[in-house]
Parts: C-alpha cells; sequence; structure tokens
C-alpha cells in the first residue's frame, strides 16, 4: 500500500474506522528507520543556523519540512508558523489575534484563516501553526499579542473558526501551546499549578473546542505543568487529548527545547519533535533497550498518517500571486478596523477629511506590527500612521513630529484641529524572549522582547501625552500594542483614546479612516483595563525564587467580580461613534441550547455595529462568565431583533472525582455591552 492508495481507501468511505485502518495498514509497509524518519523535523536548525545571519535569511522563510517517505509517497510535515499571518516568504501581515479577538467575529476571522492558508499552500506549505490560543492570564505576558484574550469562551470561538477555515482548504491546523502557557522569560522551567476543575473550565476548554473543530495536529509547550514538562506530559497529551477528548491527530514539540527525555515524550504521546532531530535522535537505542516499545512508536506514526491521509488531499494547487494580494490586504485592512477599540471620546471624534491634523510620538511614522520573534511576518510593505493619514487627510493637511519632543515643530502642530499622539510598545518592549536576528542588518542583536516589567505607558510617552495635553486642545491618543496598560494617570487629560494594538500591514490606513469618521469603531477589548497593575493575579518573573506558580480559577473579569472591584475599562468595553440600547431580553429553552434574543436599537444618527455579549453564573459559580456573544450592524435610527444561541454544554461544570462534565444547578443568564454593564434574563 503507497500513501495514495491509503487516501483512495479513506475517501471511499471517510469513516473513523476506515481512517485508522488505512493508517494502520500504512504504517506496516514502512521500514523501522522510515517510522523514526517520520517522527521527527529535518531542519538541521544547529548545524545551519547561522545562516539566518550570514546570509541575510529569516526564520520559517521556507516550509520547515518534518518526516516524509519518498518510496511509499508519503509527503512531509511542511509546517509553517503564525499566527498574525504566513511566516513564509513576504506574506500578508494581518493584525495580530489580540486585534482581531476585539473584533469579536468568527466570521470575520474565519475568512482571515480561509486567506493564510491558500498562502501557506501557495509558498509549499501543508500544516499552519499559527492558531494560538493560550490564555491571557495576566497582561504582563510577552506574548499577549499572539493570542485573543482573556476569556476561554472567546478563544474557543476564535480558535476553531481559524481551524476550521485552514483545514477546510487542506492545510493542517495547530493549535498551541498546549497548555498553561502564559509566561515567557522563564518558559523553559516555570512550573505550572492548577487543580482538575481549574484546568479544565478556565485554561482547556478553547483548546477542546479547536480540537471539535477538527484540529489535526497540537504543539505542546515549554512550561512544566505539575512537575513534567508539557511535551512530556502523559497527563495533557493521553490522558485528557486523546483519552478524554478522542483526539486522532498528532502532536509535535515546540521548537528546539520542547522535549528534554525522548522516552519520556514519546510515551506520554509527543509525536514529532521539530524542528529537527535533537532528543529523539536517541529512539533507536531507546527501542533496542526496551524503554520504549514497537507500539509506541507505531501508535505515533499511525498519528501522523491518519492526519495526512485525512487532511492534504484536500489541498490544491494554489498560485503564488494570491501571497498578499489586493483581495487579502484588504481583509487585513477590514480586520484592523473591525479590532480598533474606542476607548474615550468627548465629542471630537470623528475627524473631518480636510482638516490639518498632527501626528507625534515615537511610532508616528514608524513600522510597528508586533513582536520580532517566531510570529515575525515580512509584508511586501507596512503603512505607518503618517502615511495612512496622508492619505485619508491629504499630505498637506498632516504635520509629523516623530519622536517624544514637538517643541521644534510646536507652531505647525498648535495650528492642526486635533493632534494624535501615537504610544505603546514595540517589539523590544514585549514579544518573544530571544535573540532577534534582523535581516536588515545581519546581526544578532541582544535579547529583545519577553514579559513586560510594567503595564504602564513608557514614562518619557506620558511626558509627551500630558504636555501635549496641556499644550493643546484636541487630543486623540492612539495605544499600540499587544494587550493592556494602566492609564489611570492621563487618562482624563486628553479628549479621545483609541487601542488599535499591533494593527498589521494596512492597520494605519484602517486607523486614518476611523478617525475621519469614514469608518465606525466597532472593537470591544478582549481583556480587563485594571485600574492598578494589583488587580491582576501574580505573575513570576526572573528574579522570583520560586519557579512554581499557582493558576486560580479566577482571573481578568472574574477576578474583579470575585473582589468587587470596577475596571477603568471592562471586559468587552468599547465605544462607537453611535450608541444602543437594549431592550426586551428573553431566555428560551431550544434542546441543546438556551437562546437569548433582545431588541438593539440604534439611538444615533450613524450606521454602527455592536457586541452583543451574553454571560451565564449558576449556584456553584455566582460569578458571571462570557459564554455567547454576536456582532450585530444596525442602521441609524432602526431597531433589530438579536439572538444569540449558548450551548448548553458550555454551562456545565467538570466534576474532579468523576472525570466527567455534569450539568450546572440554577443558571442565571445576563445580556449587556460588556462585562460590567448587564442586565439579567428570564429564563
Amino acid at each position: 500500500m503507497t500513501y495514495q492508495d491509503a487516501v483512495k481507501r479513506y475517501a471511499a468511505q471517510p469513516t473513523d474506522e476506515t481512517l485508522r485502518a488505512a493508517a494502520k495498514a500504512l504504517c506496516g509497509e514502512m521500514t523501522q528507520k522510515e517510522k523514526l524518519r517520520l517522527l521527527s523535523g529535518r531542519q538541521f536548525f544547529l548545524r545551519n543556523g547561522f545562516d539566518l545571519i550570514t546570509k541575510g535569511q529569516k526564520y520559517n522563510c521556507r516550509p520547515c519540512l518534518a518526516g516524509g517517505v519518498k518510496r511509499l509517497g508519503i509527503p512531509p510535515v511542511a509546517f509553517s508558523d503564525g499566527p498574525r499571518g504566513v511566516v513564509m516568504g513576504n506574506s500578508t501581515c494581518f493584525p495580530v489575534p489580540m486585534a482581531r479577538g476585539a473584533a469579536f467575529d468568527d466570521e470575520l476571522e474565519y475568512e482571515i484563516g480561509s486567506a493564510m492558508a491558500d498562502e501557506v499552500a501557495a509558498q509549499g506549505g501543508n500544516y499552519f501553526a499559527g492558531i494560538c490560543i493560550n490564555l491571557l492570564r495576566n497582561p504582563r505576558w510577552g506574548r499577549a499579542q499572539e493570542t485573543y484574550g482573556e476569556d476561554p469562551f472567546l478563544l474557543g470561538r476564535m480558535g476553531a473558526a481559524l481551524t476550521k477555515a485552514v483545514q477546510a482548504r487542506g492545510v493542517i491546523a495547530c493549535p498551541k501551546h498546549f497548555a498553561v502557557n502564559s509566561i515567557e522569560n522563564i518558559r523553559f522551567d516555570v512550573n505550572v499549578e492548577a487543580d482538575d476543575q481549574t484546568l479544565h473550565e478556565v485554561y482547556l476548554p478553547h483548546f477542546k473546542a479547536c480540537v471539535d473543530a477538527g484540529a489535526m495536529s497540537i504543539m505542546g509547550a515549554y512550561n512544566l505543568f505539575r512537575g513534567d514538562h508539557c511535551c512530556e506530559s502523559r497527563t495533557l497529551f493521553k490522558d485528557i487529548l486523546r483519552g478524554q477528548w478522542g483526539f486522532t491527530g498528532f502532536t509535535i514539540s515546540d521548537f528546539l527545547m520542547g522535549v528534554r527525555n525522548a522516552p519520556k515524550a514519546l510515551k506520554a504521546g509527543l509525536n514529532i519533535e521539530m524542528p529537527q532531530k535533537m532528543r529523539y535522535a536517541a529512539l533507536p537505542s531507546a527501542l533496542r533497550r526496551g524503554k520504549i516499545s514497537q507500539q509506541d512508536v507505531d501508535a505515533s506514526v499511525q498519528s501522523v498518517l491518519r492526519a495526512l491521509i485525512k487532511i492534504t488531499p484536500r489541498l490544491k494547487p494554489t498560485p503564488k500571486t494570491v501571497v498578499a494580494c489586493q483581495k487579502h490586504t484588504a481583509l487585513a485592512r477590514r480586520a484592523a478596523a473591525e479590532g480598533t477599540v474606542l476607548l474615550k471620546n468627548d465629542g471630537l471624534l470623528p475627524l473631518r477629511t480636510g482638516q490639518k491634523v498632527a501626528v507625534i510620538g515615537r511610532y508616528a511614522d514608524k513600522i510597528n506590527v508586533g513582536d520580532h520573534g517566531s510570529s515575525s511576518v515580512f509584508a511586501p510593505y507596512t503603512v505607518t500612521p503618517y502615511e495612512g493619514l496622508c492619505r485619508v487627510f491629504g499630505k498637506e493637511n498632516v504635520v509629523l513630529c516623530p519622536g517624544t519632543d514637538f517643541s521644534a515643530n510646536r507652531q505647525a502642530v498648535a495650528a492642526c484641529d486635533a493632534v494624535l499622539v501615537c504610544v505603546g510598545s514595540d517589539y523590544k518592549q514585549e514579544g518573544e524572549n530571544l535573540a532577534n536576528f534582523s535581516k536588515s542588518d545581519k546581526t544578532t542583536q541582544k535579547a529583545m522582547g519577553g514579559d513586560r516589567f510594567s503595564l504602564r505607558i513608557p514614562a518619557d510617552e506620558v511626558k509627551l501625552i500630558r504636555a501635549a495635553a496641556k499644550a493643546f486642545d484636541k487630543v486623540i491618543v492612539n495605544i499600540i500594542g499587544g494587550s493592556a496598560y494602566i492609564i489611570e494617570e492621563w487618562k482624563d487629560e486628553v479628549n479621545a483614546i483609541l487601542h488599535s494594538f499591533y494593527g498589521g500591514m494596512e492597520g494605519s490606513h484602517a486607523l486614518a479612516e476611523i478617525l475621519a469618521g469614514q469608518i465606525n469603531p466597532s472593537g470591544h477589548l478582549p481583556f480587563t483595563m485594571a485600574k492598578d497593575e494589583n488587580d491582576y493575579p501574580d505573575f513570576l518573573f526572573p528574579s522570583a525564587k520560586t519557579r512554581t506558580i499557582v493558576y486560580g480559577r479566577y482571573h481578568g473579569y472574574t477576578l474583579l467580580q470575585k473582589e468587587q472591584k470596577t475596571a477603568a475599562f471592562p471586559f468587552g468595553f468599547g465605544l462607537s461613534y453611535t450608541t444602543f440600547a437594549y431592550a426586551n431580553a428573553a431566555a428560551k429553552d431550544a434542546g441543546d441550547c438556551v437562546e437569548i434574543s433582545l431588541s438593539v436599537t440604534n439611538t444615533g444618527n450613524r450606521d454602527g455595529k455592536t457586541v452583543v455579549q451574553v454571560y451565564a453564573a449558576d449556584a456553584q459559580d455566582p460569578i458571571r462568565r462570557l459564554k455567547g456573544f454576536r456582532k450585530a450592524f444596525v442602521k441609524a435610527g432602526e431597531t433589530v431583533r438579536v439572538t444569540v444561541a449558548v450551548n448548553k454544554n458550555d454551562l456545565k461544570h467538570y466534576d474532579p472525582e468523576q472525570k466527567a462534565w455534569v450539568p450546572a444547578a440554577d443558571v442565571a443568564f445576563f445580556v449587556g455591552q460588556h462585562s460590567e454593564d448587564v442586565t439579567a434574563v428570564k429564563l
């Protein structure tokens, strides 16, 4: 039997039983050497890694290959990283997932996933590791920008949409990093503890949502869980992923440092070591010495084969012209617009085209699309805020003042109708904690990124904001960055505040269109912006005396509820250039779900979108948690009826003694425009 024979066998009768049989039969045709080859990457990263510097190349510039058996026609796993776009080549740089989480639109995320899959296929890949769904427990996490937010339901909805879209195009989707991964600087040795109920209800449901959506691969994490490295955790891979969830695909390690003990990892259910054979070089010896069995090897091989047989036949020849094509860059602009959050507006916004605007600050005319680590996308172009404003308002109407001192251009800035101050973070202040390999200077720079030691805007930028607010009458602040900031010290001194995250290659066009009123902002915060840094859970930095941290049941908006505190800007918060009124809410039992319906009226004079959010609480857990949402477009002055379906499975609790999910008692529903603005709905 060849690979094509196995594909035809499954295609003739596409059932799980046939898939398993085809993979088993194909495995039986392989030699031992071929089987072990299938379980490792083939990048020789350490030997050739300096090509990144000496030849001006970059990480994952072409697919990272793993496995493959030419004799039998078995294709290699051809890996491309993400998640703000395809890392290979010069692909479309979309807004970071946090910005897309702020859009609260899983249908839009499906469109983005389809575009990303096409760009993977066009560049020779069949695997996309761009579904990052680690939960944002504390905004200090340096890679917060790579995920969708702090709420497991939101993460699950968005991750499942991306998973479905990618695999519908024949590209294997890989959610990561499994699991409890949300500390960067000590990611290789931090040990996370969590009780079973917290684990299953808070830190794993979004992974299960992606598995239920059909994900055929999962990437393990660097950190430890209950004393075991995640890539060697039998609890995670064998007991939960395969045993409880019925996962039939294959698992891969995080790169280079994911595996420490090869026999332990393989027996725990880690199938492929990436990006090259390192610890798994010991597998032949471990097999001879009885530390692993032939059954262990065959089980891993068949897991890989099942995914390839099931998914990659859908992969169609895709022309390279789709990469960063006009359709995809327009989609990137739309995503940036949908995710931009208006936090404050005293009536200054929107501006009018033809007005004069000054743009000042460190990021006024700087490319700033996020981390320079493994998620970096090398787009063919990127629009800066200055360039975006010039396009919308006219270059003659835009005054540029880069840096944190506008004194030299004070008179020109003062003559403008509004001043836009661009502040926040860049790759030097947050991101993946590793040496930055730069294509432009071909040198290894000092380690950058990592976790954020402070959640406040840098002091020199706060000084700039306050100076601008004192000197000029109409000041807008645009925050660029991966997650939440503490802005209590200056938020009352300015007229308007937006959070545009890292908006991708077209983000500044979207920002300018929002400022000019050509687009009505509709983003809502996918995290809590607290009043004080201590309102978030504890966090570990390298200076900590311990490397063990306990992840509890509450964080973000649930922790504020529990402690009876209010946020500066609550989870789900977002303003518009219009206003909405919710009324006549009702709940109806509809079998597998509960339908929450309500009337939404646009009470302003502009068309706009609102995110209807449904929360639930019960006798066991009186804290309200997000269980449904829907983004709705409503024309000015009109009323529409919006229905949000809440799946009853999402209302269950995990019973650690039974190791099973049980129905909640006395469930109460709430509907509103953010987590602190809700009204009870009777069932």
